[in-house]
């Protein structure tokens, strides 16, 4: 898997703004249905935002660890909350298009 370029990253961070979390991190931090959460959203959405609500002093060591387990890239980290894109391997499907 290739990096982001910073221009896509800010693309995509731009494209991120008005979203909503859809997976939230809590008292039980990441287990597996967590990365089951955050699998089943990047494959509807492409392009979805993580929440910590604990364990704020280790989101980037855990932003990494979710990155590794869901096969996708930390968009950027904004406060208590991660940017995670994964781009759909099906060109019909894809929501966004990246620039070069």
């Amino acid at each position: 898997m290739n990096k982001l370029s910073s221009s896509q990253r800010s693309y995509l961070r731009s494209q991120a703004h008005h979203l909503d979390p859809v997976v939230l991190i809590g008292k039980n931090g990441i287990s597996d249905g967590t990365i089951e959460a955050v699998n089943k959203a990047l494959d509807a959405r492409e392009l979805i935002k993580v929440k910590f609500r604990e364990f704020k002093d280790e989101k980037q060591s855990l932003a990494n660890e979710i990155t590794i387990s869901a096969n996708c890239y930390i968009v950027g980290i904004i406060g208590n909350t991660a940017i995670l894109f994964r781009q759909n391997t099906e060109p019909d499907k894809q929501h966004f298009h990246l620039p070069a």
